[in-house]
């Protein structure tokens, strides 16, 4: 028994047809929105990639870019198909396609739901991503005279400026490494110098935060140094009050903008998917009924359509039985090269009569 069997006439055929085409069109609109959304990804990426680690992936935009590609590609040419299938002479030219070209579209929507999961799965591998680069960044805050690293100053502070934050889990990150260079530091000075020989590394501590870490909304001057000692500043309690630097590290802060981001992109892709697997099921009802037709002479007869001539039961056992008959196939074939080589390096007895 075929699945979901539906009885057409031409005028019910033509307005499937026409429905497709429209579809399919607008299938196309929304491979491109796809596209867009992987592009801009990429660049958004690309802009804080000095901020991630060096094996931070662009699988998710990539993905979304050749999803766009591929769905502009095949719905474009669905819409020919549906246009073409208003007339049957048009239409016959498409019918030994029409089979290989459902089967990749099958294969195309598995790949756009999996794109679509990915989407919604990659905070954890960002999350490590954006620890380790962000670990890293912060060391060559100070390197402002190094080539290749001159940079970096300026865009931890951006980045500290535009998404609120401070340090890779929080101000604290700070007090772990040297982030004033020693090109500022006094070295004939009595306290730089109990510092350096303080630290076990040789390096430059202090408790105190960039500028870029202040919040400009706090009605205090900022406590930028100094931030745990509370006997330098009137009237603080650094474990009580309120501090003035950003409480959420830029780890978080990115996590959190990328991670909504892909999640909003993947339920448009989610979106899409189901459109498409819509469309697929259309053009299936219109490829059968079309074939269905009894006397093609007479277009105004009625047909059938479906989405698999079976049902899903032995739809799945012929499939099964198929690819065990390609197992064996492929077993003797084997067999018989096998056994053709043994003859091959058998020597035939040579007999001698004295």
């Amino acid at each position: 028994m075929a699945l979901l069997k539906v009885k057409f006439n031409q005028k019910k055929r033509v307005k499937l047809a026409q429905g497709l085409w429209l579809m399919n069109w607008f299938s196309v609109f929304a491979g491109i929105i796809v596209f867009s959304m992987g592009l801009f990804l990429k660049i958004e990426l690309r802009k804080r990639s000095e901020v991630m680690d060096n094996s931070e992936s662009h699988f998710v935009p990539n993905s979304l870019i050749l999803m766009g590609i591929l769905s502009c590609a095949f719905n474009g040419f669905a819409g020919k198909i549906c246009y073409d299938s208003l007339d049957p002479a048009k239409f016959a030219k498409w019918k030994p396609l029409l089979k290989p070209y459902l089967a990749l579209c099958f294969f195309f929507n598995i790949l756009i739901f999996f794109v679509a999961l990915i989407c919604f799965l990659m905070r954890g591998s960002l999350e490590s991503t954006l620890a380790q680069g962000l670990k890293n960044s912060m060391k060559f805050y100070r390197d402002t005279d190094t080539p290749g690293r001159c940079f970096m100053k300026k865009t931890i502070d951006m980045l500290q400026i535009e998404f609120k934050c401070c340090g890779n889990n929080g101000f604290k990150d700070w007090f772990e490494i040297q982030w004033i260079s020693n090109r500022y530091l006094d070295f004939s000075s009595k306290e730089v110098k109990d510092r350096i020989k303080s630290n076990v590394d040789g390096r430059y501590l202090v408790d105190g935060v960039p500028f870029s870490c202040c919040n400009p909304s706090s009605p205090r001057p900022c406590i930028q140094y100094q931030v745990t000692n509370n006997s330098a500043h009137y009237s603080y309690d650094y474990q009580t009050e309120e501090l003035n630097l950003w409480r959420r590290g830029c780890r978080e802060a990115l996590l959190h903008y990328y991670s909504s981001m892909m999640s909003s992109m993947g339920a448009i892709v989610l979106l899409v998917w189901l459109f498409e697997m819509v469309v697929m099921v259309g053009l299936r009802l219109l490829h059968t009924s079309l074939e269905s037709i009894a006397n093609p002479e007479d277009p105004e007869c009625e047909s059938e359509g479906w989405i698999l001539e079976n049902s899903l039961k032995d739809t799945l056992k012929s499939a099964l039985e198929n690819l065990k008959k390609i197992g064996k196939f492929n077993q003797v074939q084997a067999d018989g090269e096998g056994a053709e080589g043994e003859e091959g390096g058998k020597t035939p007895a040579i007999t001698t009569v004295s």
